[in-house]
């Protein structure tokens, strides 16, 4: 073995170190290659998927985007069954969805870096459910609420799974009021919903990820809406879109996690229309697929992007694979994972 001693390496100005140019590659058992690419995306980081949906039949088809690159969806894979009015969430990993409608009590999961079909996870220990909200951070993922086919009324129950362990979900603690239809977002330590009663409302409650108990009040919505979607930062949550009878909202608003408190006016919408609970983001970039406009009924295609951190109307991205609503969407990259 050839062995090479090197004080320093400078430049040809003698200014600063060597720059490298182009792809580098080494092809040796005993050589190091350093991580390349902005850390929010190394290892195919940055992925956004949406999965099943209704137009006018359920579906179970999944694409996907890169959410730091503009431009339309491609296939993914599909579920195990096709299922509407689910929810979805991730980890820096695996992205699992859960319930839906024709209601089922089914969690499915995903590798989000590689593509493919979902395999089954478990089971919602509540039952069958459709309406369903969750959130998470890098280990747990919260299971809110939804219309549950057992009981007469929307549940209040939360439930979780822990993402790299499979089985059934477990009791966490209960919302204040019984919810279906709404979207949960998180921060790593928070999960925040908004939702729908027997009525739309505007109240928004929290818990704490890592610890079981009772959701709490966190302030209220700029309007009683149902069907928002949702993304988040690490620091900021948004809530966008939504139906207010008799007709769509083209309303974002956003809240700040640490400081509990009503929401406040982010921008627009391309377009008014409602989510079903969809939507998910990276660290900085928030994504709205397909969608729903009421009255009469039609199904969207569209991709409405945000910058989390920058108040403003949304801007177009790109479209999905197939016209529909009621998606169930997750990342790996989402402010929740941090």
């Amino acid at each position: 073995m050839s062995e090479i001693k090197v004080n320093n390496i400078q430049s040809l100005s003698g200014t600063n170190g060597p720059v490298v140019s182009g792809i580098t590659t080494m092809a040796s058992s005993g050589a190091m290659s350093l991580p390349r690419g902005d850390t929010t995306y190394r290892g195919g980081r940055g992925r956004g998927v949406f999965c099943g949906g209704y137009n006018p039949t359920a579906y179970n088809i999944m694409d996907y985007v890169t959410i730091a690159t503009l431009g339309n969806a491609i296939d993914f894979g599909d579920l195990t069954t096709s299922v509407r009015l689910g929810t979805g969430n991730g980890s820096s990993t695996r992205g699992i969805v859960s319930g839906g409608f024709p209601a089922t009590d089914v969690i499915q999961y995903t590798t989000i870096s590689s593509t493919g079909n979902t395999f089954d996870f478990g089971s919602i220990s509540y039952g069958t459910a459709y309406g369903v909200m969750s959130a998470g951070n890098s280990t747990r993922n919260l299971i809110l609420g939804g219309a549950v086919v057992a009981q007469p009324t929307n549940s209040k129950t939360i439930d979780y799974v822990t993402f790299s362990t499979l089985g059934n979900s477990t009791f966490f603690g209960d919302l204040q009021d019984f919810k279906r239809y709404g979207k949960a977002i998180s921060s790593p330590t928070r999960a925040v919903s908004g939702s729908y009663n027997t009525a739309p409302i505007n109240a928004l409650e929290f818990v704490t990820i890592t610890t079981l108990g009772n959701a709490k009040d966190f302030g209220d919505l700029t309007s009683n809406q149902n069907a928002c979607g949702g993304a988040a930062s690490p620091t900021r949550g948004i809530f966008a879109g939504g139906h207010v009878s008799p007709a769509d909202i083209d309303n974002i608003d956003y809240i700040t996690f640490s400081s509990k408190g009503d929401a406040i006016d982010f921008g627009n919408l391309t377009t008014a229309k409602h989510y079903y609970g969809s939507g998910t983001s990276s660290l900085t970039r928030g994504i709205f697929a397909a969608g729903e406009k009421y009255s009469p009924t039609t199904y969207r295609s569209e991709i409405d992007y945000i910058t989390i951190a920058t108040l403003g109307d949304a801007a177009d991205f790109g479209d999905v694979t197939q016209s529909r609503g009621q998606t169930s969407d997750f990342s790996d990259a989402h402010g929740g994972i941090g």
